[in-house]
C-alpha cells in the first residue's frame, strides 16, 4: 500500500511539474476563470434595463403624462420617442428603433375617471425572450397604477401580495452566478484532462506509463488529482468573487458546496479521460471536449429550464453530471439546502463518476 501511495505521489508531483513548466499556464488556470466569470456575471442575463419605448399620447392629459413617468422612473424603460399617430409607431417598430410601444388613446382621463380607461401595449417578437421580459415589466407597471388608482377611490375587496422566495429581488445575476461556477469547473477539467493525456501520447510517454509498474487505476489517479487540486482551488477563487464582487447570497454549509463539487471534478475528469481514450492528437481532442460540452450546458438547466424541454431530452438530463450540479450550488447559495435534500443530486453525481472513472481504468488498463 505505502509504495502504491509513493507511486501515486510521484505520478502528481510529475504531473504538477509538467503542467506549471509553462508560467503562462498559472494565469489560464487561475486569472482566466476569473474574467470569464465576471463577463458571465455582467453579460449573462435575463433583465431588461433602458427598454426603448415609443409612446403615442392621443389624450395630452396629466393622467396620460403620469403613466409615462412610472414607465421611466424604474429605470426599466426609455422614451426614444412619441408622437399622437398610431401610424408612426407601427414605423417605428418594423424598423427596429423601439423595443415597446405605448398607446394612449383620446379620452384616457375622462375614462379613468369613469373606471374604463384602456391602454394598448405593442412589443417587437424579434427577440422573443427581450419582448416577454419587456411584456412583464410594462403590465406590472400598469397593473401598480391601476391599483393606485383603485386605492385612492375605495378600499378593495381583494389585495394581493407578492414576495419571491429566497431571491426577493429576482435578481438573475443571483441565478447565474453559481451556475457559472458548473459550466467553468466543467470546462478547466475536460478539457485540461483530455489535452494532457493525449499529449503523453502523441509524444510517446504515455505507452511507457502504461508498461511502467503504475498499476490503471494508479495512473488514472495520478493524472486526475493534479486537476481535481487545481479545480478546487478555482472553486474558492470563484466563489470568493460571487461573494465579494456580485454580492450573491450564500445560504448554505460550504461543507456541502465542496463535496458536492468534489464529486462534479471527478466526473469532469471522467468525461475527459474518455475523450482521450478515442483522440489520437490534441486537436481532436480539443474538438471533441467542445463537442461534448456545448450539448453539457444546454441539457443542463443553465439556459433553459429541463422542466420545459420534451419528455426525451428531461430522460438525456439525468445523465448529465452539470445538470445536478447546478441544482446542488443553486440550491447551497440561494435555498440553504442540506445534503438530505439534494440526496438524489449527490448520488447521481457519485454514480456518474464511478462509471466514468470506471471505464477509464479498464481502457488503460487494455492500453487503448
Amino acid at each position: 500500500m505505502r509504495e502504491r501511495l509513493s507511486r501515486v505521489r510521484e505520478m502528481v508531483v510529475k504531473e504538477f511539474r509538467q503542467l506549471f513548466r509553462d508560467p503562462r499556464m498559472a494565469r489560464i488556470l487561475f486569472v482566466a476563470p476569473l474574467l470569464q466569470l465576471v463577463v458571465f456575471g455582467y453579460a449573462v442575463s435575463t433583465e431588461v434595463r433602458g427598454a426603448r419605448l415609443f409612446v403615442v399620447d392621443q389624450d395630452g392629459s396629466r393622467a396620460a403624462r403620469e403613466l409615462v413617468e412610472d414607465f421611466t422612473s424604474g429605470g426599466y424603460f426609455s422614451v426614444v420617442g412619441r408622437s399622437d399617430r398610431p401610424a408612426e409607431l407601427v414605423r417605428v417598430l418594423e424598423r427596429g428603433d423601439a423595443l415597446t410601444g405605448l398607446v394612449i388613446p383620446a379620452g384616457y382621463q375622462a375614462d379613468l375617471a369613469a373606471g374604463r380607461a384602456r391602454v394598448q401595449l405593442l412589443y417587437d417578437g424579434t427577440d422573443s425572450n427581450t419582448a416577454t421580459v419587456a411584456k412583464g415589466y410594462a403590465e406590472r407597471i400598469v397593473a401598480g397604477r391601476a391599483a393606485e388608482l383603485a386605492g385612492l377611490a375605495e378600499a378593495t375587496a381583494l389585495e394581493l401580495r407578492v414576495r419571491a422566495w429566497f431571491n426577493p429581488d429576482l435578481d438573475s445575476r443571483n441565478y447565474n452566478v453559481p451556475a457559472v461556477i458548473g459550466a467553468l469547473l466543467l470546462l478547466i477539467c475536460m478539457l485540461l484532462t483530455s489535452l494532457a493525456v493525449v499529449r503523453e501520447r502523441e509524444i510517446g510517454t504515455l505507452d511507457q506509463l502504461v508498461v511502467s509498474p503504475l498499476e490503471p487505476l494508479e495512473l488514472v489517479l495520478g493524472k486526475t488529482i493534479p486537476f481535481a487540486l487545481i479545480s478546487l482551488v478555482d472553486l474558492v477563487l470563484i466563489s470568493a468573487v460571487a461573494l465579494l464582487w456580485f454580492d450573491v447570497p450564500f445560504r448554505g454549509s460550504p461543507w456541502l458546496l465542496l463535496g458536492a463539487t468534489l464529486l462534479f471534478v471527478f466526473c469532469a475528469l471522467g468525461i475527459g479521460l474518455a475523450i482521450s481514450t478515442i483522440s489520437r492528437t490534441q486537436q481532436e481532442a480539443f474538438l471533441s471536449a467542445f463537442l461534448v460540452f456545448m450539448p453539457t450546458m444546454l441539457l443542463s438547466g443553465f439556459m433553459f429550464p429541463v422542466s420545459s424541454m420534451p419528455p426525451l431530452f428531461r430522460w438525456l438530463t439525468l445523465a448529465n453530471p452539470l445538470r445536478h450540479f447546478l441544482e446542488i450550488v443553486r440550491g447551497v447559495f440561494l435555498q440553504g439546502v442540506t445534503a438530505a435534500d439534494v440526496a438524489p443530486q449527490l448520488g447521481a453525481l457519485a454514480l456518474i463518476a464511478t462509471l466514468l472513472l470506471g471505464a477509464a481504468v479498464r481502457r488503460f488498463a487494455r492500453g487503448d
